[in-house]
């Protein structure tokens, strides 16, 4: 009887450790010739090739190996029950995951609903009677209905043959001109009626097919002149404006049913900013004529347009909101510093932007993106359709999503997973978005929204999880935005506080010595500062204006100083020096 050599070297090689070690060897084989070639040859990668083989054939040795065994009845059959066995525990694992995802999700909205928090749409937007609603005005629904209907249904295919009336001062008008941008109030500058004159004036380039777009003169007349009769083309639209104003209410019927929410349209935005715009320019060239009981309506349907968007829990309509009250005060600006507004005229600006509550709309907002994103989520893990995070918003989208991609999209991806990321969201919210701003004390701390924020990039963003996979998409777009709802709401106290102090000097001839002059019989109360909650910045200067202004986002008094950003344009950086309303000097 022969022995089997003792030397592992010397024995006889059978099963899949034969196979094993020959297609190690056959794979060590074709990886030195493909590479003694290659450099032969002079070939460009010779050693990727040369792994390239040695793999394969390694590969395929196995392969052989695992075929024969596989042929082997006995083996199938233990293979059958072991992918059996695992198939069996991978689906009672995503079972339990299912389960317990959404368990925690359903646990985390009944503990705050009970605290008062909303979680659908429907208790959180409100509904508005149609006789009563602006936003379904014909010359308001002209912005939208191209896309749906006053009823919100969506328009397929669109209605190109609806003329968007509220599109004024759009990019189409006088494409050849630039519109005049010069910082304006924040940087002490009034509207320079003059620019606008010369872009309205702008004739279209030699052997051009346009035309511009504006009435005008033979022969230029006033700055404010040429502007009101450039935007005279607008008066019909803007007179049905003011008739549809007296309206109470505005909810805009948009689609938010939708399955998919992150397809909902919102074409009415841009118009919104343009006739804002169009109707502030209208306010100061008024002004600049003596008319200022036109101006003041202007004014007034300037902050009606900006107020229609308060009711969409949406972010983005929001940050439009706030640019439609920026430019809504350059008007006010504009007649403050030129000691044009009457009293009563005051009394109407003040009461019009006494009704903001920014800090509150943040609240409002940032509650409303919590639904978006939860629902989001929801219609993802129903339809397993990832294109809808690059779709068009004013396209309905095509969903390309192959039967076997969502099938290896459900294998990958269970159902809690979903589930777990739609919790890590809400908390996201409830943990360090909300807490941001103080809108019971109206209070916005830069310190805490920097602590807060880099507490939610230290738990979001420090440490890899499947649970917060879509927080970590969502959380940079939403992380600022609270530095522009409390910059809102500074300058809307600064404008109240501004529009105070001019009627302190209307009826004692000269602004105060202090702010504590003009209440109660000029406000109600004085704000107080929004960042730190200290009292607003005040000096009256010696050529009899004054300086206003918060300490800003540094927390620090720098004496009412305004940085500018560096480049060809400079504008104010608002993380930097005070937010300062003063007047041009004489």
């Amino acid at each position: 009887m022969n022995e089997e050599p003792k030397s592992f070297w010397k024995r006889n090689r059978t099963g899949w450790l034969a196979y094993f070690l020959g297609g190690l060897v056959l794979g060590l084989a074709l990886f030195v010739i493909v590479l003694l070639i290659g450099v032969v040859i002079r070939a460009k990668t010779p050693f990727f090739a040369a792994t390239l083989f040695g793999v394969g054939g390694f590969v395929l040795a196995n392969l052989v190996c695992f075929i024969r065994w596989v042929c082997c009845w006995r083996n199938l059959k233990r293979l059958a029950f072991g992918m059996a066995c695992l198939v069996t525990l991978v689906a009672l694992l995503i079972a339990e995951e299912n389960w317990r995802g959404k368990r925690a999700l359903e646990h985390f909205k009944q503990e705050w609903s009970a605290r008062g928090e909303k979680f659908t749409w429907q208790e959180f937007v409100p509904a508005v009677p149609d006789d009563k609603n602006f936003a379904l005005s014909s010359v308001v629904a002209s912005s939208y209905e191209t896309y749906f209907d006053r009823s919100g249904h969506e328009v397929l295919p669109r209605n190109t043959n609806v003329v968007d009336r509220l599109a004024m001062l759009s990019w189409r008008e006088n494409p050849w001109a630039h519109q005049p941008h010069d910082g304006g109030w924040q940087m002490a500058k009034p509207t320079d009626l003059k620019q606008w004159q010369e872009f309205f004036r702008a004739s279209p380039p030699p052997n051009s097919d346009q035309t511009n777009s504006f009435p005008t003169a033979a022969q230029p007349q006033s700055s404010s002149a040429d502007v009101m009769l450039a935007l005279s083309q607008y008066d019909s639209a803007l007179n049905e404006l003011r008739q549809a104003s007296r309206l109470p209410e505005s909810r805009f019927p948009l689609t938010y049913g939708k399955d998919n929410p992150m397809m909902i349209l919102l074409p009415h935005l841009s118009s919104l900013k343009g006739s804002c715009r169009a109707v502030t320019l209208h306010a100061a060239a008024a002004l600049e004529l003596g008319q200022t009981d036109l101006a003041c309506d202007d004014v007034r349907l300037a902050f009606r347009l900006a107020d229609s968007l308060r009711t969409e829990p949406v972010l983005i309509s929001h940050l439009v909101l706030i640019a439609m009250l920026q430019i809504s005060l350059q008007p006010i600006y504009d007649g403050l510093s030129e000691h044009k507004w009457s009293d009563a005229q005051l009394r109407v600006l003040d009461a019009e932007l006494g009704r903001l509550d920014l800090l509150a709309d943040y609240q409002y907002t940032i509650r409303g993106e919590r639904i978006f994103g939860i629902n989001g989520l929801d219609y993802i893990r129903r339809s397993r359709d990832l294109s809808s995070f690059s779709a068009n918003d004013y396209s309905p989208p095509a969903n390309n999503t192959s039967k076997i991609a969502k099938w290896f999209s459900r294998a990958l991806m269970p159902d809690g997973l979903f589930y777990q990321n739609e919790l890590t969201m809400a908390r996201m919210t409830q943990e360090f978005l909300l807490p941001m701003v103080n809108a019971t004390n109206r209070l916005g701390s830069p310190a805490k929204i920097r602590e807060l924020q880099k507490t939610a990039k230290a738990e979001l963003m420090g440490s890899w999880s499947p649970y917060k996979l879509f927080a970590k998409m969502l959380y940079p777009a939403i992380e600022k935005s609270s530095e522009k709802f409390v910059r809102a709401q500074s300058v809307v106290d600064l404008a109240r506080t501004a529009i105070a102090l001019e009627r302190c000097r209307l009826a004692h001839g000269s602004f105060p010595e202090s702010l504590d002059a003009l209440a109660p019989q000029f406000i109600a109360s004085v704000p107080h500062d929004v960042i730190g909650g200290g009292p607003l910045k005040y000096r009256r200067e010696a050529d009899g204006t004054f300086t206003l202004y918060s300490i800003g986002w540094n927390e620090k008094d720098d004496g009412g100083v305004v940085v500018l950003t560096k480049g060809s344009s400079p504008d104010v950086d608002v993380k930097q020096g005070d937010w300062v309303w003063r007047y041009p000097k004489k």
